[in-house]
């Protein structure tokens, strides 16, 4: 039997809810896990019946599942139920109704992954407006599910085959970005992906850590964040014994030529490692 793998909802009133119904019925997600979606079923069905899609064919109370009662040998449903505020949630419109729904569909989640009940969680998309309307305190999945697991140590780091990126600061305005950059900070987000790397079958992984400012602050002539935070992060993470390039300028670190020398990046801010 394949692994468990619990997926959330997402934003109802987006495209999250048609993703898991596809999900469910895909051929490559069945081969390699058991796909569980955590989510109010009626929205669902509400869903699958608009975008002209069949309904979930297996549909478990989740109460009944945590229970143990119920175990579903192939993909499900695992209905979280409908709450009076979210039977006016509509499509395409950002809503606190929608923002209280997701937020719901990912608390729902967290936990029986943490106690062992699946062996991965998978998020489908949220809207941080709809959160912000909701009055839900974060300003995105990775903060959430942070506080949700007790991680006080936590980075964002998104990887694929091709590349590995991990970002100092996430969901914050570029023009606070200088500010929330600490020595501190650069250092642990390097320790963190080095330690990610290592359980990825990386023994002496190979990060490259990119500048803030143009030309990497030209040595201090396009701004000073280089010398003052990151380059004494990084002197720090060789005393570690870490192999680190850097910091270099984003337009260059991402050439093929320093991509074949680096498992890992770490960027400063949020686009500067999602654009690549």
């Amino acid at each position: 039997m394949t692994p468990p793998v619990l997926i959330t909802m997402g934003d109802p009133a987006g495209i999250g809810p048609e993703l898991c119904l596809r999900a469910l019925r895909e051929p490559a997600v069945q081969a390699i896990c058991r796909p569980l979606v955590v989510g109010s079923a009626a929205l669902a069905r509400r869903v699958a019946s608009a975008a002209g899609l069949p309904p979930p064919e297996t549909v478990i109370p989740i109460a009944d599942w945590l229970a143990g009662s119920a175990s579903p040998v192939t993909g499900a449903w695992l209905d979280t139920g409908l709450p009076l505020g979210a039977r006016t949630i509509e499509p395409g419109r950002v809503q606190a109704a929608a923002g209280h729904e997701a937020f719901r569909s990912i608390r729902a989640a967290v936990d029986p992954v943490i106690r062992g009940r699946a062996v991965a969680l998978v998020t489908a998309p949220i809207n941080k407006a709809a959160l912000h309307l909701a009055d839900i305190p974060y300003p995105g999945h990775t903060e959430m599910l942070a506080n949700m697991t007790g991680a006080w140590r936590h980075a964002m780091m998104l990887a694929s085959d091709q590349m590995i990126v991990s970002l100092v600061t996430i969901h914050l305005g570029l023009a606070d970005v200088p500010g929330r950059l600490t020595i501190e900070g650069i250092l642990d987000t390097i320790r963190l992906t080095a330690d990610a790397l290592r359980r990825l079958g990386k023994s002496d992984p190979r990060l490259t850590v990119c500048g803030l400012n143009p030309h990497a602050g030209e040595s201090g002539l396009f701004g000073t964040e280089e010398t003052r935070l990151i380059l004494p992060a990084i002197a720090q993470a060789r005393q570690d014994g870490l192999t680190i390039l850097g910091p270099l300028p984003p337009d260059t670190a991402f050439v093929p030529d320093i991509r074949a020398q680096t498992d890992a990046y770490i960027v400063m801010y949020h686009d500067q490692g999602l654009i690549p």
